[in-house]
């Protein structure tokens, strides 16, 4: 197992580019596509009415009043250039009592920026319709009487503590960094069917090392260069770009394990199926970026209802090792309460690892 193991080290010793550039894959599509490190979302406001400023003045005050958004008043053509040349994702243009979005692409920060914007004018719209029936400063009562209503609501965990905030981005970031990680497990266990092609798997049988070995090494080799991969990305977001990964930075390095063990496994059950290393590259990548799509990696949790769409992602560790980071991150969760999780990875892991390799000796027989 060790020259197995050393050899395959050797291959990615002389050409390390792949490797590196998977890792910075990783990084690179969570924040294109995550929305970027986590930070104040700046937004550009301006208005083209008669009296700009004074309704500048009035928004501008009223939006600021989320902590994840900061809008600011701009020029009307440096915010339309912003935005059209993608330095900007959007800004908005207000009138008196309406607004609308330029939006330069629909990524994910740029719903969350229309629905407080939404919100605000919505509230607005409510109050100048009281305060047109009504006399008196209509405002200034409401703020008094929602100071000390008669019913407060405060909202809490079952444990006491303060409910969890979803983070869209944190997922994002667990998504993307697990759909690099199967794309390097398949190239690594494709290695198997090129060494068969090649003739060196011939030449291994005939030596000292045994079958047990030789898989072991291959596929052990697969498990320790994707588990680098991940472990870099993870420490990269969480102590230099300071996103939320939770405290449990051991727990979720154990899922990303058993994630890793159950995809390898399914990487080999596809290596049964197929001859030839290009068949393997022919299915593979078509089937690899459909497993997060149907498990629902990308979008917020409860999205997707059908149960054979749910039934389909339960058959790959994506969605269990999702939900059980989701778990840790989110909501503190330990051990115990992820247990069925990662024994779901397990089990997925040994009965396609057992039937891949019993697909391969059967076709090398």
């Amino acid at each position: 197992m060790k020259s197995v193991l050393w050899a395959q080290f050797l291959k990615d010793k002389r050409n390390p580019l792949l490797i590196l550039l998977f890792i910075a894959g990783s990084i690179v599509a969570t924040l294109i596509l995550g929305g970027g490190v986590q930070s104040v979302t700046t937004v550009a406001i301006f208005s083209e009415e008669a009296n700009a400023s004074e309704i500048e003045e009035k928004w501008g005050a009223l939006l600021n009043t989320n902590d994840s958004f900061k809008f600011e008043i701009v020029d009307p053509e440096e915010a339309r250039e912003d935005v059209r040349d993608g330095s900007s994702d959007v800004a908005v243009n207000l009138s008196e009592d309406d607004y609308r979005l330029l939006v330069s692409k629909r990524m994910p920060g740029v719903s969350y920026v229309e629905q407080h914007v939404a919100s605000v004018f919505q509230q607005e719209v409510q109050i100048s319709a009281v305060e047109s029936q009504e006399d008196g400063n209509v405002r200034d009562e409401m703020e008094e009487y929602l100071a000390d209503a008669p019913f407060q609501l405060e909202s809490q965990g079952v444990d006491g503590e303060q409910i969890p905030k979803f983070n869209i981005r944190t997922q994002l970031l667990f998504a993307f960094t697990f759909l690099i990680s199967m794309f390097i497990i398949g190239f690594k266990v494709n290695n198997v069917t090129q060494d068969r092609v090649s003739g060196i798997w011939d030449r291994m049988i005939l030596s000292p090392v045994k079958k047990t070995g030789m898989y072991s090494g291959y596929l052990l080799y697969s498990f320790l260069i994707t588990m680098l991969q991940i472990v870099v990305v993870l420490i990269m977001f969480k102590y230099v770009m300071d996103y939320d990964v939770g405290n449990n930075l051991w727990l979720i390095i154990l899922i990303s394990a058993c994630f890793t063990f159950g995809m390898i496994s399914i990487a080999m059950l596809i290596t049964g199926f197929v001859r030839t290393p290009e068949q393997f590259y022919a299915i593979y990548p078509s089937l690899i970026p459909l497993i997060p799509l149907v498990s629902g990696a990308y979008m917020m949790p409860g999205t997707i209802t059908n149960p054979v769409l749910l039934f389909i992602a339960d058959l790959f560790p994506n969605a269990h090792a999702m939900e059980a980071i989701m778990s840790v991150v989110f909501y503190g969760a330990g051990l115990q309460e992820v247990t069925m999780s990662l024994l779901y990875m397990l089990l997925i892991g040994i009965v396609a690892m057992g039937v891949g390799i019993n697909l391969v000796e059967r076709r090398s027989s």
